[in-house]
């Protein structure tokens, strides 16, 4: 499984590519994208220079929501440039409330290969943003996070890098409200341990938090059993554990977990948990999004379960 779209909205606003024919008709109501395609890249065109038209326009100051999409097929070109871009344009762009970095699916380049940097310069530069998603790893930076209001951040991976998991687990961020981190497999990044998430789940940090999710990755069982055990249940609205291996085993932890039935929702799609047991499920949250079971391989009497979104 890959990411087959582009996005259709975010940040809560349709998505619509930005013209600079047509301009910025609608910078309030409208996340604007801004992207290249191969034949694009092929002619030279670059990220930066797309930005800049985009600041050329008459509007940017108004603009709450930018997507920045695909900007080159090549490792080599991660989006070092495209940040210090952003971010030197801070005092053009006072508005900015929401950003995408990397809606990139998976023909255009596969997650893994999505060159990223140290995206920290956006949360300096932009003191007002209250929505970040990154996604891809190969060279993700973050550095200590510290912002007064940003309410939501994700992380989407195939390969989580240790020092962004541990320092998304200790963040300073009290408004934060969604905490999204796609952990993947360690053969396409993931060098971390589920210890790094202890600061997290010890419930000491984001005491607005009320979704949570820990998805896409290999341990999902370990870390259904984790948040079974953590105080930050009690307060969770939404828990998000799809997108990876969870099976009966990590179903039964939650079960265990007295403050299973204080959720309003469980997102588990893109799971090997047996019907049986997401019944059970359904009997304790208001709302369980579960779909079909994935069918794990059988290989020489060893079975292997993969999670979505990886390579």
């Amino acid at each position: 499984m890959t990411i087959q779209y582009n996005l259709e909205s975010f940040a809560g606003k349709p998505v619509q590519d930005y013209s600079p024919d047509v301009g910025l008709t609608d910078p309030t109501g409208t996340a604007y994208a801004l992207r290249l395609d191969f034949d694009s890249v092929e002619a030279g065109g670059k990220m930066p220079e797309l930005i800049e038209q985009l600041l050329g326009d008459a509007r940017v100051a108004e603009l709450q929501a930018l997507v920045i999409g695909f900007w080159h097929y090549e490792m080599d070109v991660d989006s070092s440039e495209i940040v210090e871009a952003l971010a030197s344009a801070r005092d053009r762009m006072p508005g900015l409330r929401a950003l995408f970095l990397g809606d990139i699916t998976g023909e255009e380049q596969e997650i893994s290969w999505i060159a990223q940097s140290d995206v920290s310069p956006l949360l300096l530069a932009f003191p007002e943003l209250e929505v970040l998603r990154v996604r891809g790893s190969s060279g993700l930076d973050i550095g200590a996070i510290r912002h007064a209001k940003l309410r939501e951040f994700a992380f989407e991976t195939g390969g989580l890098p240790a020092s962004v998991m541990a320092h998304a687990a200790t963040a300073d961020c009290p408004e934060l409200r969604h905490l999204e981190l796609w952990l993947g497999s360690d053969e396409y990044g993931y060098n971390g341990s589920l210890d790094l998430l202890a600061p997290l789940l010890a419930g000491d940090h984001f005491p607005k938090l009320t979704y949570l999710g820990l998805k896409n990755s290999q341990e999902q069982d370990e870390i259904a059993r984790l948040v079974a055990a953590s105080p930050l249940l009690e307060r969770l609205t939404v828990l998000d554990l799809g997108m990876g291996t969870l099976t009966d085993r990590g179903a039964e932890a939650l079960l265990a977990a007295p403050a299973l039935g204080n959720l309003e929702c469980l997102d588990i799609r893109f799971h090997y948990v047996s019907p049986e047991m997401v019944g059970k499920l359904e009997a304790v949250v208001a709302k369980v999004l579960a779909g079909e079971a994935e069918e794990p391989d059988e290989d020489d009497d060893e079975t292997h379960y993969f999670i979505a979104v990886s390579e």
